[in-house]
């Protein structure tokens, strides 16, 4: 199909469901279905951002934003992941636990509407597909729809079909949750989230657009762009962020060598007995 095509066939699947709540974190993925569901439904979508530890301060300041930029109903929801020992103690399911409780939150809202909203949607897209990601089973399995997987629209296709409706998210660099910067086995503790948020947040005023801080408790990895990496030497940066994160509660600051990638923790799973997929 061409990307025209792809985009009706988004649209003709949001209309033929009637009615819908987004999960919209603000991302890329989301913006995009929110603007998709909004085109297609009009005031018979609704927009529903969930707030927890793990969500990076200021990000739901950009998400009311854009939500208004886009002209779609907009609610804000308080998950309680933080309160499931499945999901602190942080085995390699733990997202299985975080979005069985946004469905949770979202079914919520869905009755207290009284069957205004036919329909739960996320932002997985076809690119989602076959990697690990144990959150897409925990919604799939709840009857949550991922038209945008459906419609075989990838990542690039979002961000072209973005631009075109001059979403500023077109070019935002990928984001998850902060708990995904720490690795499996390590318990999630509101510190650690904190001490993440507060170094990436560092690092992005410093210019940094694609960021992780991964947390190995004590240890900061930083992981940039491979082409970023030299910036770190240069006008004594590597020792100004050296003292930031320290200051944040870091005794080492490093560089991954080989730079940012997604779900660079997943390298782990099943190099250990301790981190096994049980989802």
């Amino acid at each position: 199909m061409t990307l025209e095509q792809k985009l009706d066939h988004l649209l003709d699947l949001l209309s033929s469901m009637e009615s819908a709540i987004v999960a919209f974190s603000g991302g890329v993925d989301s913006a995009f279905l929110a603007k998709a569901a909004q085109v297609a439904l009009g005031d018979r979508a609704l927009a529903v951002t969930a707030v927890s530890e793990s969500y990076a301060e200021g990000e739901l300041e950009n998400a009311q934003v854009l939500a208004r930029q886009i002209g779609i109903r907009h609610e804000i929801v308080t998950t309680r992941e933080m309160q499931n020992p499945d999901y602190v103690r942080n085995a390699p399911d733990r997202c299985y636990h975080c979005k069985t409780e946004l469905v949770d939150k979202l079914e919520e809202i869905q009755k207290r509407y009284e069957g205004q909203y036919s329909h739960l949607v996320y932002g997985a897209n076809l690119d989602d597909v076959g990697d690990f990601r144990p959150g897409m089973k925990a919604a799939e399995s709840r009857g949550v729809r991922a038209p945008l997987k459906e419609a075989g629209l990838t990542k690039a296709d979002i961000r072209v079909l973005s631009r075109q409706w001059d979403l500023p998210t077109w070019d935002q660099p990928a984001a998850a949750c902060l708990s995904s910067r720490i690795p499996y086995g390590t318990p999630v503790t509101a510190e650690a989230l904190s001490m993440i948020d507060r170094a990436e947040a560092f690092l992005r005023s410093l210019g940094f657009r694609q960021v992780r801080v991964r947390h190995h408790e004590k240890i900061a990895r930083i992981e940039v762009p491979a082409g970023d990496l030299p910036r770190f030497f240069e006008n004594g940066l590597n020792e100004q962020v050296s003292a930031r994160l320290r200051e944040i509660g870091y005794t080492y600051v490093t560089l991954d060598l080989l730079g940012y990638r997604t779900g660079s923790l997943n390298e782990a799973i099943g190099k250990s007995p301790l981190l096994t997929i049980s989802v």
